[in-house]
């Protein structure tokens, strides 16, 4: 055997990988799709993502094109924690495309655009030894098995997996028409009887430990119609441990010999669920098995994975987005089915929610220049041109870009009536992107036109900005103006998940009635209580440690996976921004700061006023902006510090 260092990743999938177009509307031919939801797919693709999010960690071998397409599939591998050094980017070919469609529980219409596609042109010089050597585990899929540079491709990195000691695994996965055996409009076609595939498969069923198919795969595998002569043929070539998918009834293992029966093998739990979406079931199932396998679970146990995760991808739209996080898992098997439409169970799709998202922002430091009334407040002062406003908040975001320098934990505030330019200029940048909705200064809460009656002016948001909305309130508000106030806001939060569009809740309380160290916790649990569930708050300073404290613990009680909260400035001067930073920033929850007139204010009055150049204010800008970050910096690590000794000494005492 040869030697190796010890590997950092679990599993290696190789094979497909595509953009799947997912019709959005349900019960409806694939010919009258009127839009359709984009994410990663192919079996391999997805399989990587959804090991990825139960913790095992995993890469993928593949090839993309050298295109937006292709792009988008690496940058959401890296978005789900998948390794990619093996994802090849093929300067010639375009990235494989899938349309599917949701006609009803039994009907999945779906096209491959897959006419000499990068995935399908992995050859052998693709796969680096030293790649192999990385992992524990090496999954491949029946597909890449069709066409003889693809093949060679896969038998080489099996080949060097068993050398290196590593597992081997085999989802069959079979796709008749990838197969060259039925036309385009066929590709859900799962069973066409083909000596030829049956004769393929058998050649190299040996390579594996693990292969999983269903009754039908295994149909083709063994070359049988009946199951178990099928898997007995499959038996003959191979000591691999079987599984066997059997749809609403679970699945089965066989370690040994195959029994007289289906039911004598080894089984786990199935889950009564709502079909909704078979569609990249398998490929959920095969990632629950991966974790269970690889992790040393018992067949049972790794079996109950699969079928869990099986029953999340059957319940909601999409294959790789249907996929629980580990957490989620745990969640759903402690606590068992609620509600047979999973997609329906509100605390189920709340931690589906929180514990899927992507990115770490574990620290944010963010210029908040998405100010409307402020600056238009300016302008008639200056009586300049109203574009001007526009253009200032360009300045404001190249003050970002300059402190920030292309490093993680920065981010800006902008709204899009006033600011649409700095928005679409800081798209894809990296940058954490609030964009405000609420109309400025109204109380009861109003919202920006732009949304539309039905806020589906949400839908034209790119992904990566966050629905931020101010809401001035108080936990003994008037009943008429607080129940109008939550009804908004409720709708708002709807259609910000509606639209995969993360939330922050911005509230004041100070603007509208007294406050003491219980009265932003106190509104915090009103809005858990009415199902809003915020990825991020944003709240006045506080300088009493109380009032951190209870605030912390009521968001921490309600709601375990939430980003976190931002303080915000008020306009404050620097002096008083630092005493509330230090009072904040001993407590981990509160991730950093929003602020925005104390960096802005006199920069904009200069310029506007045409007594400093564009570099002059930019200039400005950047210097406070950068003291603040480093005073928020300074802090936090003081807080660390301090609470680092009391942490080793509780750890000692235990």
């Amino acid at each position: 055997m040869a030697t190796r260092k010890r590997p950092t990743l679990d599993v290696i999938t190789i094979g497909r990988s595509s953009v799947d177009l997912y019709g959005e509307q349900i019960g409806g031919r694939l010919e009258d799709m009127g839009s359709f939801a984009k994410y990663i797919g192919g079996s391999p693709t997805n399989i990587a993502a959804g090991s990825a999010r139960l913790g095992l960690k995993s890469g993928l071998i593949t090839r993309v094109g050298h295109e937006h397409m292709g792009r988008f599939i690496r940058e959401q591998l890296v978005r789900e924690g998948v390794d990619v050094r093996g994802v090849k980017t093929d300067p010639d070919r375009l990235t494989a495309l899938v349309l599917l469609g949701i006609r009803d529980q039994n009907s999945f219409p779906l096209i491959f655009y897959r006419e000499n596609c990068a995935d399908m042109a992995l050859c052998e010089d693709d796969i680096d030894p030293a790649y192999i050597a990385d992992s524990r585990c090496v999954a491949a899929t029946g597909t890449h098995l069709s066409n003889p540079n693809t093949e060679a491709a896969v038998l080489k990195a099996l080949r060097l997996a068993r050398a290196f000691g590593a597992r081997t695994a085999l989802d069959i996965d079979y796709r008749p028409n990838l197969w060259g055996l039925s036309g385009h409009g066929d590709g859900e076609a799962r069973y066409i009887e083909s000596a030829k595939v049956t004769a393929k498969l058998k050649s190299t069923l040996h390579l594996f430990d693990l292969i999983v198919g269903t009754e039908e795969e295994f149909h083709i595998a063994g070359g049988s119609p009946d199951t178990l002569l099928a898997l007995r043929a499959v038996r003959a070539v191979t000591p691999a441990t079987l599984i066997c998918k059997r749809g609403p009834m679970g699945a089965v293992a066989f370690v040994e010999a195959i029994p007289a029966s289906l039911d004598e093998g080894i089984s786990g739990p199935g889950f009564p669920i709502e079909v909704f979406n078979v569609l990249g079931a398998g490929d959920g199932f095969m990632s629950g098995l991966l974790r269970g396998w690889l992790m040393g679970a018992d067949w049972p146990t790794a079996l109950t994975y699969a079928n869990a995760c099986g029953a999340f991808a059957v319940s909601r739209h999409g294959c790789t987005p249907a996929y629980p996080s580990w957490e989620e898992l745990e969640f759903f098997l402690g606590r068992g089915v609620k509600i047979p439409a999973l997609r329906k169970d509100a605390d189920l799709e709340q931690i589906h929610w929180s514990t899927n998202r992507s990115g770490d922002w574990s620290a944010m430091r963010v210029f908040a220049f998405d100010h409307r009334m402020q600056l238009e407040a300016m302008v008639e002062d200056t009586e300049v041109d109203r574009a001007r406003i526009g253009r200032f908040k360009l300045l404001c975001l190249d003050a970002v870009r300059e402190v920030s320098a292309g490093r993680p934990g920065y981010g800006f505030l902008c709204d899009g009536r006033l600011g649409r330019h700095a928005l679409q200029a800081g798209a894809g940048s990296g940058l954490w992107i609030g964009r405000p909705v609420e109309w400025p200064g109204s109380r009861p809460l109003r919202l920006e036109p732009e949304l539309g009656v039905d806020l589906g002016g949400l839908r034209e948001w790119p992904r990566d900005q966050v629905v931020k909305v101010l809401c001035f309130c108080h936990p003994d508000d008037p009943g008429e103006i607080r129940a109008g106030q939550e009804a908004t806001i409720l709708r708002l939060f709807a259609a910000a998940r509606r639209n995969r569009l993360e939330f922050l809740l911005e509230v004041v309380p100070s603007r509208v009635g007294e406050v003491d160290e219980m009265t932003t916790a106190r509104l915090i649990e009103r809005f858990y209580d009415i199902g809003v569930y915020p990825d991020w708050w944003k709240l006045e300073p506080m300088t009493s440690d109380a009032a951190w404290r209870h605030t912390c613990a009521a968001v921490s009680a309600r709601d375990p996976h939430t980003r976190g909260i931002v303080v915000l400035g008020l306009d404050a001067p620097m002096a008083e921004l630092e005493e509330s930073f230090a009072a904040a920033s001993r407590h981990p929850l509160v991730k950093g700061f929003a602020v925005g007139r104390s960096i802005f204010r006199d920069a904009a009055r200069a310029w506007l006023d045409g007594q400093v150049t564009d570099a002059e204010a930019v200039a400005m800008m950047a210097e406070k902006y950068r003291n603040l970050c480093a005073s928020w910096d300074r802090v936090r690590r003081l807080a660390e510090n301090e609470a680092a000794p009391s942490v080793v000494a509780a750890g000692e005492t235990a």
